[in-house]
């Protein structure tokens, strides 16, 4: 990948965003401090069953940044996602650390991405101190239970949980 200064810096930011979070916000937030372009990539995991359907996660993800298309895209991946970081050019994938747990495992998982496209990078970012315990897991089982997550996920987010669970 050549390094063209008039060619805007693309980083992917994937996840599962089941649901998207105010952690998972606030990284988007970083990584635009940091590149022209973000691409947030909602992946397709054969392995998880989610409790919002693919079509439900990109409408959340496009509700919360409506107006900020010309930054942020949203679309869905599945297959390796170095390989699709490369074909968008992006420079960097990013990576949310919470805690030193997380570490190990994005750190291994960096260097195959590495080892497999020597061109795209791996950024880690921490999320701000308010939303450093929150998980979508996390989030899921406490509205599940009934919990207000109100002050942890954008509103749209907040109403489809409820929606989810009522009853």
């Amino acid at each position: 990948m050549q390094n063209n200064p008039t060619s805007p810096s693309i980083a992917i930011y994937p996840g599962t965003f089941d649901p998207i979070t105010n952690g998972h916000i606030d990284l988007i937030n970083r990584a635009l401090d940091l590149f022209d372009t973000v691409i947030v990539a909602v992946a397709i995991n054969p392995a998880k069953t989610p409790l919002f359907t693919l079509e439900e996660r990109i409408n959340m993800i496009g509700e919360v940044f409506a107006g900020h298309e010309d930054r942020i895209r949203v679309e869905s991946v599945s297959g390796l996602l170095v390989e699709y970081a490369a074909q968008q050019k992006a420079k960097a994938i990013i990576r949310g650390l919470r805690a030193v747990s997380d570490f190990d495992y994005e750190f291994q998982l960096a260097l195959m991405n590495r080892k497999l496209e020597r061109d795209v990078d791996t950024v880690f970012l921490m999320p701000g101190l308010r939303w450093i315990f929150i998980s979508s897991s996390i989030i899921k089982d406490a509205a599940r239970h009934g919990g207000d997550v109100s002050d942890m996920v954008p509103p749209c987010v907040s109403r489809m949980l409820r929606q989810k669970f009522a009853g």
